[in-house]
């Protein structure tokens, strides 16, 4: 390994803008920073309205609360939002994800485990295997498990009784859910990018947990940058506050943050210096595109699926980059924003909107 691809590698796993959790994010034990309740969790208005209902509805049948799906961009909170559903129903969580239940065995474990009432998280959930999907489907359905032990005539099947219990599954990708997964969910919610507003309450809540004073205008500047994920929010905060400690007394101002999150190459959208790297890739090298994935990858030093995963999903969101079938192309928006006039010829070239 060359040492630019070790830093370019060392650069994508510490990058703040990736929405993605990182050991930074989630401390030994409890993160202070996650809300308790439905009461202390900011934005996502029509989740939370419609959860309220179906939870207290829930404790007045006595029944267990239908198992939920939650779908959405990284870093929106969904597995605070499962914390937060079994502290409402005053049950207890355990938390695992996808690519750990490696075996039927495993789930098996994990369920037989759960006590009445109790909420299982299952983090990206698109992930299962097909083995471990096959042995949940009965467990949601008829609360219950099928073991086969053995092979040939030794073979056996135990049928095991399950305490009932919810379901909640999470995943960035809910159109990666096999059919027969997604239709044994009855709630179904997905938690949208938050407005910069939302974003600033967050940035204000986590300031007054972690002991640093902020103004609303240094909240809302750490906020416009963040990208609508309160996961980049709070990552943002604890930077900006290393600034503010050293610069300006221990106070995040408006100046503050703008100083230290412009030393952190990262604009007022929220670009930091891989997205435009790789724009200006496009640019340069290949008139604004069309350019396939690999020919980009290689061009930047980056793995495709680091590009497709972690960088275009808000290119595209913010109108950016597009997808054609002959490759990725830069936008007239994008040029603009990053200096650059839009190349002549590119796919879907508006040559009037830069001919003067």
């Amino acid at each position: 390994m060359s040492n630019t691809q070790f830093f370019d590698e060392f650069d994508f796993e510490n990058r703040i803008m990736d929405a993605n959790a990182i050991p930074e994010d989630t401390p030994e034990g409890d993160n202070p920073l996650r809300p308790k309740n439905l009461d202390e969790y900011i934005g996502q208005d029509k989740v939370k309205d419609n959860l309220r209902v179906y939870i207290e509805a829930a404790k007045l049948r006595h029944e267990t609360l239908d198992h939920v799906l939650l779908y959405g961009p990284p870093g929106l909170g969904k597995t605070t939002l499962a914390a937060i559903i079994a502290n409402e129903l005053g049950v207890n969580i355990r938390i695992t994800s996808g690519p750990a239940i490696e075996k039927p065995g495993d789930l098996a474990a994990l369920l037989t485990n759960l006590n009445e009432g109790d909420v299982l998280f299952i983090d990206e959930i698109h992930r299962l295997s097909r083995a471990v999907e096959e042995v949940l489907y009965p467990s949601m359905e008829d609360f219950a498990i099928d073991i086969i032990t053995g092979k040939g005539q030794m073979a056996a099947s135990y049928h095991l009784p399950l305490p009932h219990f919810t379901l909640v599954g999470a995943t960035t990708r809910a159109g990666q859910l096999t059919a027969p997964l997604r239709d044994r969910f009855g709630v179904l919610l997905r938690l949208e990018l938050y407005t910069p507003e939302e974003l600033a309450q967050i940035v204000m809540r986590s300031a007054g947990i972690i002991g640093i004073k902020i103004d609303y205008e240094g909240a809302i500047e750490i906020a416009s940058r963040s990208r609508g994920t309160p996961r980049i929010a709070n990552r943002m905060l604890k930077r900006v506050r290393d600034f503010a400690q050293v610069m300006s007394d221990g106070v995040i101002t408006l100046d503050t943050a703008r100083t230290a999150l412009d030393r952190l190459e990262i604009d007022e959208l929220g670009l930091d210096q891989n997205d435009r790297r790789m724009l200006e890739a496009i640019i340069r090298f290949y008139n604004g595109g069309p350019v396939g994935l690999e020919t980009l990858a290689a061009a930047i030093g980056e793995e495709a699926v680091t590009i497709e995963d972690v960088y275009e999903p808000y290119l595209m969101q913010i109108g950016f980059l597009s997808r054609t079938p002959r490759g990725r192309c830069i936008t007239a928006e994008a040029c603009r924003h990053l200096g650059y006039a839009f190349p002549k010829g590119a796919v879907g070239a508006q040559p009037t909107l830069f001919d003067n």
